[in-house]
């Protein structure tokens, strides 16, 4: 089945304090060269049939409706094409 993914993402003006708490604990655990952290979360919805601009459409109005809040938040749809791994 295809996957559609949304990415929903904190507006840059919205505080994240998720990311600064990630941002901090970095360079207490040895990384270093990271300048920002931003914390957002990632969903994936399997569609039947083939992925059509209506299917994406209403991918992005439950995105808007469900599983973002578009005053904070922003999002992007995209298509993730299968890759098949081999051991």
């Amino acid at each position: 089945m295809p996957r559609v993914v949304v990415d929903v993402m904190p507006k840059p003006e919205i505080l994240d304090p998720q990311g600064k708490a990630v941002l901090g604990a970095l360079p207490r655990l040895g990384f270093t060269g990271v300048s920002d952290v931003r914390q957002g979360k990632r969903f994936e919805l399997e569609v039947e049939g083939e992925v059509t601009d209506d299917v994406l459409a209403e991918v992005s109005r439950v995105a808007e409706t469900l599983l973002s809040n578009p005053v904070i938040e922003n999002f992007t749809v995209r298509v993730e094409e299968s890759v098949e791994v081999r051991a």
